[in-house]
């Protein structure tokens, strides 16, 4: 990525949101782009924390969970950051793992019922 600024609909396309999203997700603090009149720029500090929203998202962290860790990179740095994303996965990992056993049971339980129902239509 350059340091070009990125336009409002360029950022939207770029990662594939919409601009209620992006809309958002500025509403919400999570993103501060530059404004002149009514046009919105994103620079490249925008566009990086963009991916790390959206890598958020994808990990299952709430909103308010990552706009509190980037903003722990703004008041104390890198150091204590790194430190509360470490707690923050390892409470989304339990989390995840807990997610997981359910869906596996639940598969399990469905194919069996599935198994049941196919004999019992053949008979």
């Amino acid at each position: 990525m350059s340091d070009q600024r990125l336009t409002f609909k360029e950022m939207c396309s770029e990662f594939d949101v919409t601009p209620r999203t992006l809309r958002y997700y500025e509403y919400i603090e999570l993103l501060a782009p530059e404004k002149e009149g009514r046009s919105r720029f994103y620079t490249p500090r925008e566009v990086a924390r963009m991916k790390l929203i959206l890598r958020g998202r994808k990990y299952g962290f709430s909103l308010e969970e990552i706009r509190q860790w980037l903003l722990i990179y703004e008041k104390e740095g890198t150091a204590a950051q790194s430190q509360a994303f470490l707690e923050l996965a390892d409470r989304q990992l339990t989390a995840l793992e807990e997610q997981k056993r359910e869906l596996e049971q639940a598969i399990a339980e469905l194919k069996e019922l599935r198994a049941e129902t196919a004999k019992n239509v053949k008979s």
